[in-house]
């Protein structure tokens, strides 16, 4: 059973040798193969090869194209300034100053710089391991692509005083997204990852308002084009549960202070949850005995459809037996 097999056998309810192993790692994989960030985050070739790399040596079983928030947002006119030894830096909102929403750039996936940079990883990837191990892309969600064009502060003070604008300027980045995620599909990946941080920090009220039913529409979409959806909202999402358990998604990624427990009886068990450990307490500054132990107990806890994750990036710097330990095949209870 190859990684592409297990990956979409666990999701799909059938029995597989062990659980799919998915962690998120991007300083770690830069740091890996010895680039900076920069590189890692700007050529598609780094990325490949940083991937390539770590699937290789780490037994894991998924290439994925995440780096930054920003794609989308150089897209739409935003400026960004790649950094050696972190994220690119936002230095242009486009709307910062105006809520003139004609004045966005037009974010093409074919054409756009940093767009068609992701399309060309995925092509790499197509090609190095076409179902062999599961290719995931990845969309900005309509609030944190909003917050990313008009700044964190002017949206959460927009949400209170101007939520007409809110609904528009999340429509144009619904659509945005909708069309990257069909273009990524069609390059060869079987899931789309939307990350959405930024929900975690609002009330279920003007979540289940603004951002539901926008997020529903982008699930839809990657489910009508033939991909699997998975969700990827950081921090504590505990009073969402029972409205992403609306969404239809196929992963929900958990962050670490999200009950498991409760995310499962929420969700049902057609879900694949993945999650939780603390990257850093929990893996970086852990044991491997300790590692594997408390994977298992996750595990243990929710049971099937799981994959193992941590609950979001585990860091540059993390030992070589932690996340081999990390990646050590769990085999799946029936």
């Amino acid at each position: 059973m190859n990684s592409y097999e297990r990956y979409i056998g666990m999701i799909n309810g059938r029995q597989v040798d062990c659980l799919p192993r998915i962690p998120i790692l991007m300083h770690f994989a830069a740091e890996y193969i010895n680039t900076s960030y920069a590189n890692f985050a700007s050529d598609h070739t780094v990325m490949f090869q940083a991937n390539k790399a770590l699937v290789l040596d780490f037994g894991f079983d998924q290439l994925d194209i995440m780096s930054d928030p920003w794609r989308e947002t150089t897209a739409f006119g935003g400026q960004i300034e790649y950094l050696e030894n972190t994220i690119p830096k936002c230095i242009y909102h486009p709307l910062a100053d105006t809520k003139n929403l004609a004045s966005l750039d037009k974010p093409n996936p074919v054409t756009s710089e940093r767009l068609k940079t992701a399309i060309l990883a995925i092509d790499a990837y197509k090609s190095f391991a076409w179902k062999k191990y599961s290719i995931t892309g990845w969309v900005e969600g309509p609030i944190a692509e909003a917050v990313d064009l008009r700044g964190v502060e002017n949206f959460l003070l927009d949400i209170y005083d101007d939520q007409m604008f809110c609904a528009e300027l999340m429509d144009i980045c619904t659509d945005v997204t909708v069309e990257f995620a069909a273009e990524q599909i069609k390059h060869g990946c079987d899931t789309i990852g939307m990350g959405d941080a930024i929900a975690s920090q609002i009330s279920a009220q003007t979540y289940e308002k603004l951002v539901l039913p926008r997020e529903k529409r982008i699930i839809d979409a990657i489910h009508n084009n033939g991909g699997l959806a998975r969700l990827h909202i950081c921090g504590n999402i505990n009073h969402l549960l029972p409205l992403i358990a609306l969404l239809n998604v196929d992963i929900l990624d958990c962050d670490w202070m999200v009950d498991m427990v409760k995310a499962r009886k929420l969700l049902g068990s057609k879900v694949a949850l993945a999650g939780n450990l603390d990257p850093v307490h929990e893996i970086m500054y852990s044991t491997p005995e300790n590692i594997k132990r408390k994977s298992r107990k996750i595990y243990e806890q929710v049971g099937n459809p799981y994959l193992v994750n941590a609950g979001c990036e585990i860091p540059a710097g993390t030992p070589m037996e932690n996340l081999r330990a990390f990646c050590e095949p769990i085999p799946m209870r029936i």
